[in-house]
């Protein structure tokens, strides 16, 4: 059950009919909320609007893609140019790389993909198991789709769509073949994370060698390392603290090198402008041969950002970044990459620190200035991806529980994340100081990008089929023209594996082995409790007393179950022989979605009898929504059971004698959490029903009888909904205490070798350095009671 209050028109007429019944009990919710929410934004987004969020997205979206020519034609000839005519076929590369994927493929199809608003590669995941059940965690119940956020949509059983749906459902090595892909591109991410701030810190301060030719490499190493110490330091700041800078800084740098591109073309080679004919790529790999292939590595440094590009896209409208693409990145990074190239036709042993000595000595120090601020700002845009990436995995039972503080009040998607955090700066202040070279961590920063890269457009085409239901000759089209490209680049990259290109390697593999051990012990965990929980016929016998004595107090009894009696409560009345007066089981539960509603958020139901005072709460939470700590959830709680004995009085009222099914009689499969009535059994009800009371909407997860008709509630009922209300009102004043289980995961005796390693070792590690349960959710310690088990799995 959850509260979602009405506007003041709808309250007066609720008032003025007493209790009444929506009609409209078929009616879709979330095709009509999808129709108020685009409607909405249309009227609320107007031009100027757009061209304003246009503006900022610049300085949080686009701030690692602009920084790419730092670097890009050093990685590609770190031995110098042969021929003036290379310089000519790597330009051609550069302008048709920066085409294909981030304006076309990312820019105008992937950024469509979005899950309401959310981009990344768990994004694209969520959406996914919304469409068929691919999702590795059981958790998944029927009730789950009658969110209006939740945008699940039925397949023609004959189509395309269907036909996959039923292929990715059957086999279960596909399931996990999909969690693993999706595992490594958020792996890649992260570790593209610590190579960006190393390498474009690091590329812009080298910029003062051209000056200062005396300044040893070990001083110019030790001001990146301060730099990036700096940037790490400041993000508990948030994005939103210093964000006005970021627009206008990564605004003026656009301008600046897309000024000097046109200054150089001018003054320097208009022949390069014949590098937009293709025949040039063609010729570049005809006389360079496995030289101009491996190349291909320094080439791939011009799309860095672009997988940032799609992680941030939750902070600004598509339409805004699509303009701010168009208009000012796109052409702005191919007048400076057009500039550069001109400038070596003329100067080609000058390739080392190639963007400085492209500048006019005039402007010199305010261009470095400003280069040094936005690669700054490049590395803020990786960071803040990381985190949100990280928010994502941990909501949806990927990455053990971490931390995580909101920055800004107005924008909830910006947040911190400390322990990432400190972990990312000791790796790429590792990283800085190891390689000394922009060289090697341009290899290594290459491979990540493709690798992420690859895994979106895997994952797109299942977006195409599933969720689009695009033609299969679009379908195509898109996966023939990405994968070209992208196995292109990564032939490349493999070749330089050991050159820099194992650190994302060896990076995705740790953080790799902490996302999928930390996944399979979750799962894990979650079957016992599933395979050993309590059925309700065992509660019903042992009457309303439980065979214990009930002492004052409300008892909040957490567990990762949404159906069935956890073991663990028959573990502590076992060695326990009392339990509070009102049981409430709670069950904090996410959900494939970007966000649930908060009127759509508690689900409370009863379990057995009136007399025997207990409840269940089903908390419902998106990866994108956190709990905060001013968050009163247990107020909430109560304001929901207290909503809900008004609306089970008015259930009373319902009577079909002729449809019973008994809870003693369940199945796995069955809802063993119903309403029952005098007699122990229960209606059997299967759909969602808005019901209007007093000036309240109460959203219900327990439905009407097939006549669809109220009676009055009798006087008796109505006392009992008194007695209700007065008796949890004076539990819940003897005092709340909170239950939860402080399990041990351990495998058994018979399991294999690798198994013992991976739950007895390295998730029994993970447990113990994750934040604990009760932190997460906030409970004061004074209330909290562990209970101790140890579960063989």
């Amino acid at each position: 059950m959850a509260s979602r209050m009405g506007t003041d028109e709808e309250m007066g007429q609720n008032k003025s009919n007493g209790w009444m019944l929506d009609q409209k009990l078929d009616q879709p919710m979330d095709e009509e909320a999808m129709r108020l929410k685009n409607t909405s934004t249309e009227k609320e987004i107007s031009t100027m609007l757009l061209l304003q969020l246009a503006f900022q997205s610049l300085g949080v979206v686009y701030g690692d893609l602009g920084t790419s020519p730092l670097y890009v034609y050093y990685n590609t000839f770190p031995r110098g140019i042969a021929e003036p005519e290379d310089v000519i076929g790597v330009l051609s590369l550069i302008i048709y790389s920066l085409t294909l994927v981030p304006l076309i493929k990312y820019v105008f199809i992937v950024s469509r993909a979005t899950d309401n608003g959310q981009g990344g590669t768990f994004a694209l995941y969520s959406l996914l198991c919304r469409h068929a059940k691919i999702k590795i965690f059981p958790n998944y119940d029927q009730s789950d789709e009658k969110l209006t956020t939740y945008n699940y949509r039925s397949y023609h059983e004959k189509s395309l769509a269907a036909k996959t749906k039923r292929w990715l459902e059957k086999y279960a090595y596909g399931k996990t073949a999909l969690l693993v892909l999706v595992l490594v591109g958020s792996c890649m991410v992260i570790g593209d994370g610590i190579l960006t701030p190393a390498i474009s810190v690091l590329s812009a301060v080298d910029g003062i060698n051209i000056t200062h030719p005396k300044l040893s490499k070990d001083m110019v190493l030790m001001i990146a390392v301060a730099l990036i110490i700096i940037l790490f330091s400041m993000q508990h700041y948030g994005t939103d603290k210093v964000g006005w800078l970021f627009s206008p800084i990564v605004f003026v740098w656009f301008l600046l090198i897309g000024g000097i591109g046109i200054y150089n073309i001018c003054k320097y080679e208009t022949s390069v402008l014949k590098a937009f004919s293709p025949v040039y790529i063609y010729r570049y790999f005809k006389q360079g041969g496995k030289d101009s292939w491996t190349s291909l590595g320094g080439v791939m440094l011009s799309l860095t950002g672009t997988e940032a590009l799609f992680a941030d896209l939750s902070l600004f409208p598509v339409p805004a970044i699509q303009i701010a693409f168009t208009v000012v990145v796109f052409p702005c990074l191919l007048l400076a990459y057009v500039g550069q190239a001109a400038y070596l036709v003329q100067n080609s042993d000058q390739v080392v620190g190639l963007f400085y000595h492209s500048i006019p000595d005039s402007i010199y120090f305010p261009v470095y200035v400003v280069a040094t601020l936005a690669a700054i700002v490049a590395s803020q845009a990786t960071i803040c991806a990381t985190f949100s990436l990280i928010k994502q995995a941990v909501a949806l039972g990927c990455f053990p529980r971490v931390k995580v503080i909101h920055t800004s009040k107005k924008y909830p998607n910006q947040i911190y994340i400390p322990d990432i955090n400190w972990i990312l700066m000791i790796l790429c202040i590792t990283v800085t100081t190891a390689f000394k070279s922009q060289y090697q961590i341009g290899n290594a920063s290459g491979a990540a990008v493709v690798i992420v890269m690859l895994v979106t457009t895997f994952l797109m085409i299942l977006i195409m089929l599933l969720v689009w239901r695009s033609h299969w000759m679009l379908i195509l089209i898109f996966t023939v023209l990405s994968l070209v490209v992208e196995l292109t680049y990564f032939s490349a990259v493999i070749l330089k594996v050991n050159q820099g290109g194992w650190v994302p390697l060896v990076i995705a593999t740790v953080f790799f082995i902490i996302m999928y051990v930390w996944h399979y012990g979750t799962v894990k965990h979650y079957e016992f409790e599933m395979h050993n929980k309590v059925p309700l016929a065992w509660i019903l016998r042992l009457g309303p007393s439980l065979g214990l004595v009930r002492v004052p107090g409300v008892g909040l009894v957490y567990s990762e179950l949404a159906s069935g009696v956890p073991n663990i409560f028959s573990h502590l009345i076992t060695n326990v022989p009392a339990i509070h007066s009102v049981v409430i089981f709670v069950c904090v539960k996410y959900l494939p979605v970007y966000t649930v509603p908060e009127g759509e958020r508690f689900l409370i139901k009863r379990i057995g009898t009136m007399d025997f005072h207990m409840f269940r709460c089903v908390v419902r939470y998106g990866y994108s929504d956190l709990r905060k700590k001013d968050d009163d959830f247990e107020n909430k709680l109560f304001d929901s059971l207290f909503m809900f004995f008004r609306l089970e009085n008015l259930m009373d009222g319902f009577s079909d004698s002729d449809e019973h099914s008994s809870c003693d009689q369940e199945t796995e499969g069955s809802r063993d959490d119903c309403l029952l009535n005098g007699n122990g059994n229960a209606p059997e009800f299967n759909v969602n029903s808005n019901i209007s009371f007093g000036d309240s909407i109460v959203l219900v997860d327990s439905p009407l009888p097939k006549n669809n008709t109220i009676v009055s509630s009798s006087q008796a009922s109505k006392h009992s909904e008194v007695d209700g209300l007065a008796f949890t009102k004076r539990c819940r004043d003897a005092g709340v205490v909170h239950l939860m289980g402080n399990t041990i995961l351990k495998a058994k005796s018979d399991s294999r070798f690798y198994k013992k390693i991976t739950i007895d070792y390295v998730y029994a590690f993970l447990r113990k350095i994750c934040r604990e349960k009760n932190v997460i959710f906030h409970i004061p310690y004074e209330s909290l009671l562990n209970v101790g088990q140890v579960y063989y799995v």
